[in-house]
């Protein structure tokens, strides 16, 4: 079930046109629900970066993965 919320929103004039034009949509509401989706959507990749390096997740990605090329020895080498 899709769920709608009426709002008023104060929003600059321009701001808002040039988001209608550049984004091909027809209608204001549909401009700034896909702005806000786009929002959404670099918040939430800027947190996974974040989390690069913080020790939050623990274990062995090449396990994990079942990648067999991770094997010590079956790499292959460059040609030399």
């Amino acid at each position: 079930t899709l769920h709608m919320k009426r709002t008023n929103l104060v929003l600059r004039e321009g701001l808002l046109e040039e988001a209608l034009r550049l984004s091909g949509e027809r209608t204001f509401s549909r401009t700034v629900e896909l702005a806000l989706e786009s929002y959404i959507r670099r918040i939430k990749a800027r947190r996974i970066l974040e989390l690069g390096g913080s020790d939050l997740w623990q274990g062995d990605l090449a396990t994990m993965r079942r990648d067999p090329s991770t094997k010590r020895g079956s790499s292959p080498r460059a040609p030399g």
